[in-house]
C-alpha cells in the first residue's frame, strides 16, 4: 500500500510539472524564434538601405560647362543646359517622345559624369565637344541655323521636352547609368566591350531596332585610291605593305555580335574595326569593302559607336507609338526611370 501510495504521489506531481515544463519550453522557442525573425528583418533592412542610394535634385541644379573652344568654365542652370544639349544632339523635326528619351538620356549622362568624373576637366563638371562629353550649342547659335519661321516654335518644342522630363533620370541597381548614345545604329546596337575594352556594363547589350532602315541617310561610302589608303595607314604603321595584286590582301578577317567589324587585315597588319574607322575618318565599324581597280571603297552603314540609345532609333519606335520610358527600356535593359 506504501508503494501504491508514493507512485500515486508521483504521478500526481507529474501531471501539474510536465505542463509548466513544456509551456516554458515553448515560451523560450517562440521569443526565441521571434529575436531571430527581427534580426533576419534588421538585416534585410540593412542590406536595402546599402543598395538605396537617395540623390538630392538640388545638389544637380547647376552645371559646370566647359566651353572647349575658348577654355572657360560656366556655371549654368541643369535644365536651361539640357535645352541647349538636346538642340544639338538631336533634330528639332524628331517625335516629341524620342526628344523626351534624349533629354533623359543627356540628363543621367550629365549626372553620370558629375558623380564619377571628378577632376577631368579640372573644375568643370562636363565639356561641350561631342567628342568627350556631349554636344551643346547656344540658343542664339542654335537659332541662327533654324528658318526665321521656325525658330521659337522648334525651341518650344525642345524646352517642352525637357520640362516635361524634369528630375527623371535612368538608374540600374539604384544608380545613374553611364548613358551612351548615338546617332544611327543601322538596325543593332553594339555592346561597349567592342568599342573601348574594359568590363561593359549589363544594361549596354546587343539590341535590335525594327524601322531604323529607313534612315538611310546616315549611311555613307568612303572611297580612297590604293596610294591614298596606304599613306593614311602609315600615318601610324610605317612598316605597313600592302601588296594590292595579291587576292585577299585587304580582308575582313572577324565581325561582332552586332555585324560590326571586330579585325581587317591590310596587308601584313591586323587592325581592329575602331582603328580602322578612327585612321580612314569612316562614320561607324559596320561596314564592306571593295576594291575596285586602283580605288579601295567603305561602304558604311550607320554613324557613331553603336553603343546605348540610338537616335534615330528613338524616332522610329516613338513613330511606332512608343512613350520616351519606353525608348528608353528598349535600349537600356533592366533600367528604371525613376523621379529624383
Amino acid at each position: 500500500m506504501k508503494k501504491i501510495a508514493i507512485y500515486l504521489v508521483i504521478i500526481l506531481v507529474l501531471c501539474f510539472i510536465l505542463p509548466v515544463i513544456f509551456t516554458k519550453k515553448f515560451d523560450v522557442v517562440e521569443t526565441m524564434a521571434s529575436i531571430l525573425k527581427e534580426n533576419l528583418e534588421h538585416q534585410e533592412n540593412e542590406v536595402d538601405e546599402v543598395k538605396v542610394i537617395d540623390y538630392d535634385y538640388s545638389k544637380y541644379k547647376t552645371v559646370k560647362l566647359l566651353h572647349s573652344s575658348i577654355e572657360e568654365i560656366e556655371e549654368v542652370n541643369l535644365d536651361e543646359y539640357l535645352c541647349n544639349v538636346v538642340s544639338a544632339e538631336m533634330p528639332v523635326d524628331f517625335d516629341i517622345e524620342a526628344l523626351k528619351a534624349q533629354a533623359v538620356v543627356a540628363r543621367t549622362y550629365t549626372m553620370y559624369k558629375i558623380i564619377n568624373n571628378s577632376g577631368k576637366h579640372e573644375g568643370a563638371d562636363i565639356c561641350d565637344s561631342s567628342t568627350c562629353c556631349q554636344a551643346w550649342i547656344s540658343k542664339e547659335g542654335r537659332f541662327e541655323r533654324w528658318d526665321e519661321d521656325k525658330r521659337q516654335e522648334n525651341w518650344n518644342k525642345i524646352t517642352t521636352a525637357v520640362n516635361e522630363t524634369v528630375g527623371k533620370i535612368i538608374t540600374y541597381e539604384g544608380a545613374p547609368i553611364n548613358a551612351f548614345f548615338h546617332s544611327n545604329s543601322g538596325g543593332i546596337t553594339e555592346i561597349p566591350l567592342n568599342v573601348w575594352g574594359g568590363q561593359g556594363y549589363p544594361y549596354l547589350q546587343v539590341v535590335e531596332t525594327s524601322g531604323e532602315d529607313g534612315y538611310t541617310q546616315y549611311n555613307s561610302e568612303v572611297t580612297l585610291t590604293k596610294t591614298e589608303l596606304l599613306e593614311k595607314l602609315k600615318e601610324k604603321y610605317s612598316d605597313i605593305e600592302i601588296n594590292f595584286e595579291v587576292e585577299d590582301s585587304i580582308k575582313i578577317l572577324e565581325n561582332t555580335e552586332s555585324g560590326r567589324v571586330r579585325t581587317i587585315k591590310f596587308g601584313n597588319k591586323e587592325l581592329s574595326g575602331v582603328e580602322t574607322r578612327t585612321l580612314l575618318g569612316l562614320r561607324s565599324t559596320n561596314f564592306e569593302v571593295n576594291i575596285n581597280e586602283d580605288n579601295i571603297t567603305f561602304s558604311v552603314i550607320g554613324y557613331g559607336h553603336g553603343v546605348g540609345m540610338s537616335q534615330t532609333g528613338a524616332d522610329a519606335l516613338a513613330k511606332q507609338g512608343y512613350n520616351f520610358e519606353e525608348i528608353i527600356k528598349h535600349f537600356y535593359i533592366g533600367v528604371e526611370v525613376i523621379n529624383i
